[in-house]
Formats: structure tokens, sequence, C-alpha cells
């Protein structure tokens, strides 16, 4: 039955028993095989001398799709994506960003923004971008309190909300250096009051763009060794740590993501959906990576419930996701097939086929089992999908292999952190092993280092894992000392 439909065969581009070179060295360290320069020890820090910066890869992605689809969201559930395109969206950003800076934000100055992900989270970003202004993401997890250490700790004074809700949340802490508030939806008079009475100003989101529009404010564009985002992360024991990250850390990042995936590359023409937190590191490098070749990002309703609403209305071709998300279909079709012996039998006989199929390289989803197993899964996806790239946790090996077999898309998985403005390691087309992560990705090296009193060896593959290249951060917002415990003197995280 599986010799039904039209095949694609997908081969590895590198040795699958040896994915990663060893520089010479007491300390093993693995370099990409992506990468020519990586042996002599350089890191890719770039594709194109003159796109360097965020600024520039969005103006790179306007170019190369002939200013096409850039930002799209429906109004309502029932409704059909609507897009604005590059120029547009490059047009409200700068606006946006020239607002600010009318308001008082001046280059290099901290701006917050507190937001489920949509349209004018990117026109807000890319606004920053235009003025070298520092994008700061606050997000429900961190918890009021934290919020309110950040916004202390980076004396801001201006932050983009998306709603009444997180305006009264950020008021109730707000330190004295806050003194503006930008939301997106319309405020309640009682909130207005309320910031009144404690000295700070309420604008709309379309109110800043309009001023902006109005000034006669030049753009000024960041260098890569300018610093792009402060990105707190939450831990587990007191208060968030800073993660100060350059232009230049995460165009490293999306680079070499880029140059790794070959002739499956992100290209002018996919389709993204937001619904990841674009405040995580895994969202933005996903995003901004769309954008850099000139594809567009559709931003789901706002409702996780919905999802699989927003997946079939926008159809995308690529699709960051987490293992909760792929748990969760994985355990609805069991509980789906439990039943029912003649379901099982079925479900049983399609995946090991094309676990077979996937053994030989064919990845596709138009022969029999499709058909008649999978259709649902892959519909439930929108239909369309050819990559997906999963992150943030360790996925079940057999939750994997489901979704590849399911999908019959390319089914990536990453390991990362937020220090390393994402990607760390990312497995290779072609290899259809679960339960790894893959080579290093060509921005960066990797070594273990022995924890003894863990018992964890080098010598035994087993350590704490270091990471060292042009990705790495640049040190935790005003905390040399947790920047010193992070980072040694030869640049290893």
């Amino acid at each position: 039955m599986s010799c039904c439909g039209q095949i694609t065969t997908i081969r590895p581009p590198i040795e699958m028993s040896s994915q990663s070179d060893v520089l010479k060295g007491p300390d093993h360290i693995h370099v990409s095989k992506f990468y020519k320069e990586a042996k002599n020890g350089k890191f890719i820090s770039y594709i194109t001398e003159n796109v360097r910066t965020l600024y520039q890869t969005f103006r790179e992605g306007a170019y190369s799709s002939n200013n096409g689809p850039c930002l799209g969201w429906r109004e309502t559930l029932t409704s059909p994506y609507q897009w604005i395109n590059y120029d547009e969206a490059l047009l409200r950003a700068k606006n946006f960003g020239a607002g600010m800076i009318a308001l008082g934000a001046r280059p290099k100055q901290l701006i917050g923004i507190y937001s489920q992900n949509r349209p004018e989270w990117i026109l807000y970003e890319q606004g920053c971008y235009s003025f070298s202004l520092v994008v700061v993401p606050l997000y429900d997890t961190l918890g009021p309190e934290a919020c309110a250490f950040i916004m202390r700790q980076t004396e801001m004074s201006l932050v983009v909300v998306e709603d009444d809700a997180k305006a009264l949340m950020l008021l109730d802490k707000a330190p004295p250096t806050l003194k503006i508030i930008v939301s997106i939806k319309p405020i309640r008079q009682h909130t207005l009051e309320r910031a009144r009475s404690r000295g700070i100003q309420i604008f709309s989101f379309i109110d800043v763009e309009k001023l902006g529009a109005k000034g006669n404010h030049p753009e000024v564009p960041p260098v890569s060794e300018d610093l792009c985002t402060v990105c707190y992360t939450s831990g587990t024991t007191g208060n968030p740590k800073g993660v100060m990250l350059t232009h230049g850390n995460v165009v490293a990042g999306v680079c070499a993501v880029i140059l790794q995936m070959g002739e499956h590359r992100i290209r002018a023409g996919d389709v993204m959906i937001s619904f990841l937190p674009l405040a995580h590191m895994f969202e933005r490098c996903c995003e901004n990576g769309i954008y850099y070749v000139g594809g567009c990002v559709g931003f789901y309703s706002g409702d996780i419930k919905e999802l699989t609403n927003d997946l079939k209305m926008l159809k995308p071709t690529v699709m960051p996701a987490v293992p909760r998300l792929l748990n969760r279909v994985y355990d609805k079709i069991q509980n789906e097939i439990a039943s029912s012996a003649i379901k099982r039998t079925l479900f049983n006989m399609a995946l090991k086929a094309k676990e077979k199929e996937l053994s030989r390289g064919i990845m596709r989803r138009n022969g029999c089992w499709d058909k008649l197993v999978f259709k649902k899964v892959h519909q439930a996806f929108g239909g369309n999908l050819r990559l997906m790239v999963v992150g943030s946790a360790p996925l079940a090996g057999n939750v994997l292999t489901f979704m590849r077999c399911a999908l019959g898309c390319l089914v990536l998985e990453g390991y990362g952190q937020t220090e390393c403005t994402g990607a760390i390691s990312l497995t290779v087309q072609g290899d259809y092993v679960p339960n790894h992560v893959g080579p290093p990705v060509s921005c960066n090296a990797v070594k273990l280092v022995d924890v003894p009193e863990m018992e964890y060896f080098a010598s035994q593959n087993t350590g704490e894992v270091c990471v060292r290249g042009s990705n790495v951060f640049h040190g935790y917002y005003k905390d040399p000392e947790k920047t010193a415990e992070a980072v040694d003197s030869e640049g290893w995280h």
C-alpha cells in the first residue's frame, strides 16, 4: 500500500555516524561540519556582509519578497487572514519608533512590551530597531513581582501593553521611572484616571504611530555590536536575570540555522504560524529568520484552544513547536484508537510502513497510508507543512517519529538557551534517529566539562555542556557577579 503517490527522498548532507568535527586538543571541542572555517575555530556571524542587524534583515526580506505579504491576523475566528505587506509594515514600524522618540525615548534606551503575539509586537520591535532602542519583553509567567523588578532594574520609562488588564497590572507595580504606557487595545476611563494620579500618561498604539508620522525624525539604525534585546529568564529562585543579546548575536543564530538546513531552508513564500511566546528567544529567532528570507507570519487568534482553527485557515508551511503541544496530539490519537482493535491494527500497520519509508529517506504525505490513516493529523496542522522545528524541552522519541510519519514533513529538533540566542544544536535533515538534538550549529562550538560531584566525566561523554561562539550573550544586565559565574575568561558559557 505504501507504493502509491509521488515520492520525495531526503538524503543526509553529512555522514550520520560523525555529525560534528572535533578540534585538535585535550578539550574535545565539537564544531559544525556545515561551515568550512569551523575547523579553524571560527564561527559564522552572518551570511551577507551588508545584513548584520535585525534592522537590515527585515529590509532584506522586503526586497527578497518583492514587497510581499508580511504580517497576517484574523479579526474573528470565522474571518480569513488579512495581511499587510513589507513596505507597509516598515512604514508603520518607523512611524511607531519615531512616535516613541517624540515621546522622549532615546537610542540605546530599554523599552518594554507586555503583549501576546500579534502584528503590533513586530511593529514595536522593528520600530525599536529603527532608532537603536532595546527590546525588553515582559510576560505572564514572570509574575507581577518579577515584572516590577525588571521595570526597576532597567529604569523603564516607556512600556507597550496589549490591553487594559496588563496596563492595570503594571500600574500596580510601576516604579517612579515609568512615565508612559502605550496600549494596543482601548483602555477604560478608570485605568486612565488611575494612571493620571500616578503621573503616568497612556497613549494608544495608533496615536503613537500618528505622532511619529507627523514628525521629522531620521532613523538611527543599529550596528551589529549594539544591544538588540534584554531577555529576562524567570529561573527557579531569586530575581530574573536579564540576558543581553546584540544584533550580531541574533543574526549569527538565525544564519547558522539557515545554513544548516541547506536546500530545505526557509525562503520567500513560506508562511509561518506565530503562537509560541515572542517573549522567548526561540520564537523571536524563528520569526526573524522568516522576515530575513521574505516569508510571512500569521498570528494565532490568542486562544491556544483555537490553534487548530487558525492552522486550518492559515495553512502554514513552517511551524515552530514544543513537546507539550505534540504530546497532546499524540495522546489524542492514542485515545481515539484505544477502543477499537481495527483502528489500532490499521494505525500500527500504517506507522510501521511509514517508519520503513523514513529509514529509506522517503518523506511524503500523499501515499495510501497517509490518505487512509494520517490525513486528519496533517490536515489539523493546515495540510501544507513542509518544516517543523521543535524546541524548549526534549521530545519523546516515539512522539517525534509519529509526527514525522503523520505530517510527512521535515521535523527537526533543537537544543538551545536564551544565553545562546536560541539554538546551540539542531538535528540534520535526513537523520531519522530520535532521542538526540543533533550537532552544534555553525555559530558555536560545544564541549563537555567534568562535574566530579555528580560523577559526570567528559572522557565518558557526560558532563556540563559549555558553549562558545558568536551567538553567546554579552552578560546579565547590571549583574557582573552572575555574568562572571556564567562566562569564563575564554568566553565559554
